[in-house]
């Protein structure tokens, strides 16, 4: 079968590799349906990612109907964090910061193939669910696990820095809460993008002043989706007294704030890694209930063999782009 890998950074290639016939006990085969490519499929391609070791078949974004067993041809997606359920945080039922998580397309091979094998607790099914819906899930699912870890709800002013698929899965969940969400990006094209397709109609390009209005005071929670450590820094002086600043993107560099600042607000900030399967299960529910608008997400599905031509022009050129996705 060919398998979508970046060999090292700047170079992505099909292989071909054996597909899988037997899953080792525990495990189930999955034949693939769709795979979302994501901010941190990019960065692989570009170097750019702190957790991971070259040559990697990516992919983690997935979807796709089980091989064998009793469920064989459900529609599944799946889970993408392989956990080892005995540490400290899964003992305390956080698998998705398990001290020893191996995440499918980062470190080790991931689906962006025709099949692969998988641990039967990391499947759900998406019944309801197409399968370029299913492979939305993941992403999505990010974006809820934040909005959850902030307890933002009704009323509150919330900040979403970075419009990429994560920012806009995180606002969508914010809104959901009962948010009022504003968007905080250096595009000005992305931005009207957002308010085009999804009705995000408060934003601020980087740069200008969002502190006026309702947000003279500042915002009960600022989001950081920008996976740049400038970006984050400059976000802390824009949460409110008693609000939190909630680090969704990933970073090699370290982040610094001023303390006494910190101190007078009050301030949290919260880590938010990964989803849960809850997570995804809220995000399985609002799609069937009609409250994401997958049709808008979705900019276009392309098959695996154009990837080697088009992954490198995708990674120059995201700035029109809400997600695309592969079909093996």
């Amino acid at each position: 079968m060919d398998c979508g890998v970046c060999v090292e950074p700047g170079r992505f290639e099909l292989e071909s590799r054996p597909v899988p016939g037997i899953a080792p006990e525990g495990w189930v085969l999955v034949d693939i349906a769709a795979i979302g490519i994501c901010g941190t499929d990019y960065h692989i391609f570009e170097g750019k990612h702190p957790f991971l070791a070259y040559p990697r078949v990516i992919g983690h974004e997935l979807s796709g109907h089980v091989a064998e067993g009793p469920d064989a041809g459900r529609l599944v997606t799946i889970n993408p964090y392989l956990s080892c359920g005995t540490c400290r945080a899964c003992r305390r039922g956080k698998p998705n910061c398990c001290a020893a998580i191996e995440v499918l397309g980062v470190h080790r091979d991931g689906g962006m193939c025709r099949r692969i094998a998988v641990p039967r607790d990391n499947l759900y099914p998406a019944d309801g669910l197409d399968p370029i819906q299913a492979a939305m899930v993941e992403f999505l699912a990010i974006g809820a696990h934040a909005v959850a870890r902030s307890r933002v709800g009704s009323g509150d002013l919330v900040l979403v820095a970075g419009a990429g698929p994560i920012g806009l899965g995180t606002a969508i969940f914010a809104r959901l809460a009962g948010a009022k969400v504003h968007l905080l990006d250096r595009s000005a094209a992305r931005l009207k993008l957002m308010a085009d397709r999804f009705g995000f109609t408060e934003s601020h390009l980087v740069g200008e002043n969002p502190l006026h209005g309702p947000a003279a005071e500042g915002f009960d929670a600022v989001f950081d989706a920008t996976g740049n450590a400038a970006a984050i820094e400059a976000g802390f002086p824009l949460v409110a007294h008693g609000g939190s600043t909630i680090l969704v993107s990933v970073v090699k560099d370290d982040i610094t704030f001023k303390d006494s600042e910190f101190h007078k607000r009050e301030s949290c900030i919260i880590g938010s890694r990964n989803a849960l399967a809850s997570d995804f299960e809220r995000v399985m529910q609002a799609i069937r209930d009609g409250h994401v608008p997958t049709d808008a997400i979705a900019s276009e599905v392309l098959p695996l063999a154009e990837m080697p031509d088009r992954f490198p022009k995708l990674a120059q050129n995201r700035e029109h782009i809400v997600k695309v996705l592969v079909t093996p």
